[in-house]
């Protein structure tokens, strides 16, 4: 309950401040051009709000409502999501949206989403100023990676140091890396001193992600490094330094391969409806192998620690200033690999993997940690400034679409016709929104 209510309120401080940013955006813009904004409200008000106020002498109603799919900026003189057509039937005011040059307007609605991108960007500079940039080189990663049955099957083999895909190098273990791995047509590694070549064949980085064990995962030596009094090892005699080497007659050659066959071994007992299990091992001390028969507790523990490689971390720190055009990198380069992983989104299994509210409050930390914390809401920043621009009705990008053929033709679309488009839109987004919840829904009960 205590990790529940820790992402609940990460995700609501990100999607309140996000929302704040994005409306913002929009009402700078229409103020700077004398529109009468008429209210700015934190997520929907169907029927009543939380709170509302309206402060002497302005225009503007600024509150909180009770549905939080967001929040809206109501301008005078358009149709959005309020629909308030009624307005529109009466005559055109100065101070109204419709009555603006086209660039005017064009620039209100496009505020949003440059407002929520300038947020990421600054977001992402700021991280680096405070926590600089940490991350393990590849290069400094000497036992080489642990590849599941299928990248084996591909040509990668265990201990294996990625160097280069398709020509470009790669430096860092992260999800670039993997998708770099996952479109290229070549890859080439170090093995045992000497450089191999691994032609790909056509992947799909959403088919990736997904398997278990991992694609790629770190190699870590089958090697214990302590045991546990009382434990499962400790009543054996397994000691600091021995290897294991065989789990249940399956030989091992990594921890990776132990913590894989623990797992598969837990949910065997658990489908049997046991609450322990036992396992034959064989391990290895000063080149003498033994074979012991290992009973885990109650929580299908051993009490054993293993596996530990001490990798150096890499930081690069990074001055005040100096962090600016390093956050807007790598905010740009965030935005090129979720729109380059959108293409996804358009097969089955994407579709299956849609998430809402439940999914997106999943990435934030089970316990708070504010570098995490600012990581997230920047990258959901990133990602709503992307999926609003996009050339829907009822999204700023379609309001935006409307707005370039308006200056290309010469001529505004009706009004009847953005009444009916942002009916259709709305109701696009809505079984969007109905769809991606309703798979946390079949997640969380299957």
């Amino acid at each position: 309950m205590e990790t529940f209510l820790i992402r609940a309120l990460q995700l609501i401080l990100s999607l309140s401040l996000l929302v704040i940013i994005h409306e913002g955006g929009h009402f700078f813009f229409a103020r700077l051009f004398k529109i009468r904004v008429e209210k700015f409200y934190i997520f929907f008000d169907p029927w009543f709000s939380l709170f509302k106020y309206k402060p002497k002498n302005s225009d503007t109603e600024y509150g909180v409502g009770w549905l939080p799919l967001g929040g809206y900026c109501k301008i005078s003189g358009m149709i959005d999501e309020s629909m308030d057509t009624e307005q529109m039937k009466q005559p055109a005011q100065p101070w109204e949206f419709r009555s603006k040059p086209a660039w005017q307007r064009l620039l209100v609605m496009v505020g949003g989403v440059l407002m929520n991108f300038l947020l990421a960007l600054f977001i992402y500079s700021m991280i680096l100023f405070t926590w600089g940039d940490r991350y393990t080189a590849l290069s400094d990663m000497t036992m080489g990676m642990k590849f599941n049955e299928h990248a084996q099957e591909i040509g990668f083999r265990d201990g294996d140091i990625l160097k280069s895909a398709d020509g470009k190098e790669l430096t860092r273990f992260n999800m670039d890396m993997i998708r770099s791995i996952v479109e290229a047509r070549e890859v080439t590694v170090l093995r045992q001193g000497e450089e191999k070549k691994i032609l790909l064949p056509e992947l799909s980085l959403l088919d990736v992600a997904k398997e278990d064990p991992m694609f790629v995962d770190v190699f870590y030596p089958n090697v214990v490094d302590s045991v546990l009094p009382d434990g499962g090892f400790a009543k054996v005699g397994i000691q600091k330094g021995d290897s294991l080497v065989a789990f249940n007659g399956k030989e091992m050659t990594s921890w990776n391969e132990f913590l894989d066959n623990m797992a598969e071994l837990k949910a065997k007992a658990e489908l049997d409806k046991k609450t322990s299990a036992a396992f034959t091992l064989v391990y290895s001390r000063a080149g003498v192998r033994d074979t012991v028969d290992v009973q885990t507790d109650d929580k299908f523990k051993v009490a054993v620690i293993g596996g530990l490689v001490d990798y150096k971390q890499r930081t690069l720190s990074y001055g005040f200033f100096e962090s600016f055009p390093a956050g807007v990198a790598l905010g740009v380069n965030t935005l090129k690999g979720y729109v380059n992983d959108m293409k996804y989104v358009f097969t089955k299994e994407g579709a299956k993997s849609v998430g809402g509210f439940a999914t997106i409050g999943s990435i934030f930390p089970k316990v708070w940690d504010w570098q995490r914390f600012w990581e997230m809401t920047a990258f959901l920043s990133i990602i709503l400034a992307f999926m609003n621009i996009l050339p829907i009705p009822a999204l700023d990008g379609g309001h935006v679409l409307f707005l370039l053929y308006e200056i290309i033709a010469r001529r505004k679309p009706s009004d009847k016709f953005l009444e009916y488009a942002q009916m259709v839109g709305m109701f696009l987004l809505f079984g969007l929104l109905i769809w991606a919840n309703f798979n946390d829904v079949l997640r969380f009960l299957f």
